[in-house]
């Protein structure tokens, strides 16, 4: 009995997630894409035929590819300097510096867009400073260079992760040896270096391309319809409930994005290909006496410096700043006031700050109840290495390619909605369908967490336990999970965190303002195009989004950790 537990295991929890995912992601993102061919129950070709022979939305797709190629850019612009830094310079703060690059894919993004219009408002931190030394005001607000910014804010950091790893891989012999050979230090650099870093700045570029063109609440609070992506302008059509038009822009999207992440898999297993060597190039002191403080490179760095404070520091801080901060920069605490007073109101439709925080919370506990599992089975699948473990890895990461509006659209269509069943009518809640969607949105992240810890596991201790009588189940559950506890953790950590500041699916499938959150609360404290006294509100919103943010990630982070002692 025991012997056929340990092989069914795996194949059940397998088969469990695709159900799940079956349920809740491939049927309703399914739904969408049918829903583009198919007018009244019968096939056509109609809806895309109307879409592609439409200027308006060749216009608007050219648009949206064209902000997320300038965000790409402006990305690797500022990702790159940061990774020759960390890989190349050693100072005080660097493993810290380096791990906290991963932050921005935990902050919410509707919360950094009103820390960014806090901090480049008319009235924000930016122009106040400029201001004192004579200058401005300059208007970034409701630009296309603000969502160029803001973009920037979450991609450079993953361009420097990326590429500071595949630097720090380089093989100094191979580098000594170009050198010996009478190259000169650029010279080597070029033909010895660089083709070792390019796969991982291609891998990070299609991903910030990916994601920025998929962007949904950064294009939506600083650029609004003026601006408007493909995935602002669905979002407007399933307001207008024009779900035909939506599914077939939705479907179009989909199909784009999952060519992309085929691009970035091919660059991706360039990278793993590239191997680094036994011996990596050697970090040289960052301040190394008084000759450093001249050095162009060390100059050049410390500039580099004064931008990444400006550019992700600033925002978080303005819109702490901001919420207690009058337009005349005197101290208050009325915004704070309105988020009690919004509390205490009884008028219909107000979202109130303290069931939006419950909500959160709520959602985020029954998502990770969710997404561990689903993570942890991925990444067995993913690490093994067996027979179709590849197809089956792909299968179940699939949400990585498909954008929340367009799950947020799926679901409405089928859970919400309602779906026919042997003559049943089967529906779902709104707040039941958004832990299935935040469930969905943070398990990859579980996965891209656990598996690199689950592969570098030494073989030979399961291969101990398994010679002692474990059975395969035996030895995951006593010797491997116990061993990557840590990723364990940092993965909850990092679903907890997803889940409450997901905004996408949320703000689709939250029904009314009793299952709002705090990303939707803050959306509606924004208002629409104001920059007057919503804004206010808005940050002090934001703040307690922030806080409770990180006091989630950090007690997930602590509970775990003493459980791993």
């Amino acid at each position: 009995m025991d012997a056929r537990v340990d092989r069914l295991a795996l194949p059940v929890g397998v088969i469990a997630t695709l159900a799940t995912l079956l349920v809740v992601f491939y049927y309703p993102v399914g739904s969408v894409l049918v829903g583009a061919v198919r007018v009244g129950g019968v096939l056509s070709l109609e809806p895309l035929g109307a879409v592609f022979g439409d200027p308006f939305y060749a216009d608007l797709f050219g648009f949206t590819a064209y902000q997320a190629l300038l965000s790409t850019v402006a990305s690797v612009l500022v990702g790159l300097p940061g990774a020759y830094l960390l890989a190349r310079f050693e100072f005080p703060g660097r493993r810290f510096l380096r791990s906290v690059t991963i932050l921005p894919f935990v902050l919410p993004s509707i919360m950094v867009a009103v820390g960014f219009l806090a901090m480049f408002g008319r009235t924000g931190l930016f122009n106040d400073l400029l201001a004192v030394v004579g200058l401005g005001p300059v208007e970034l607000t409701f630009t296309l260079e603000i969502i160029v910014l803001a973009h920037a804010f979450y991609n450079a950091p993953l361009v420097t992760r990326l590429v500071t790893a595949a630097w720090e891989s380089v093989d100094a012999r191979r580098v000594e040896t170009a050198r010996t050979l009478g190259a000169s230090p650029l010279v080597a650099f070029r033909d010895v270096v660089v083709p070792q870093l390019l796969p991982a700045l291609l891998t990070a570029a299609v991903l910030t391309f990916l994601f920025t063109f998929m962007s949904f609440p950064i294009v939506l609070a600083l650029g609004g319809l003026e601006f408007a992506t493909v995935e602002v302008w669905l979002f407007a059509r399933v307001q207008n409930l024009a779900l035909t038009e939506a599914a077939t822009l939705g479907a179009i999207e989909t199909a784009l994005s999952l060519g992309l992440i085929y691009v970035y898999l091919r660059f991706e297993a360039m990278q793993l290909g590239a191997g680094g060597g036994s011996r990596s190039i050697d970090r040289e002191p960052l301040l190394a006496g008084w000759r450093s403080l001249v050095d162009p490179r060390r100059l050049a760095l410390l500039s580099y410096g004064g931008v990444v404070l400006v550019l992700f520091v600033g925002p978080l801080a303005s819109l702490v700043v901001e919420s207690v901060t009058t337009p005349e920069g005197q101290f208050t605490t009325d915004y704070y006031a309105f988020l009690l007073a919004q509390q205490a109101s009884a008028a219909t439709g107000t979202v109130q700050p303290v069931p939006a925080i419950t909500n959160s919370l709520l959602f985020a506990a029954g998502a990770l109840v969710l997404a561990l599992p689903m993570g942890v089975v991925v990444s067995v699948v993913a690490a093994r290495e067996t027979r179709g473990s590849r197809i089956a890895e792909a299968l179940l990461t699939a949400p990585l390619a498909v954008s929340g509006i367009v799950l947020g659209l799926g679901m409405l269509r089928t859970l919400v909605f309602g779906t026919e069943l042997f003559g049943h009518r089967l529906t779902v809640t709104g707040p039941v369908a958004i832990v299935a969607a935040h469930a969905v949105a943070g398990y990859p992240f579980v996965t891209r967490t656990v598996t690199p810890a689950l592969s570098a596991i030494d073989d030979r201790l399961v291969d101990a336990a398994r010679s002692l009588g474990a059975s395969r189940t035996t030895a995951l559950l006593d010797v491997e999970l116990p061993l990557i506890a840590a990723a364990l953790v940092a993965g909850a950590a990092f679903a907890v965190a997803i889940s409450i500041g997901e905004f996408d699916t949320t703000v689709l499938l939250a029904e009314g303002v009793d299952s709002a959150t705090m990303p939707v609360a803050l959306e509606r404290y924004t208002g629409n195009r104001s920059l007057g006294p919503n804004l206010g509100p808005a940050t002090a919103m934001g703040t307690v989004l922030l806080a409770v943010t990180t006091v989630s990630f950090v007690v997930t982070d602590r509970v775990g950790g003493r459980w791993e002692r």
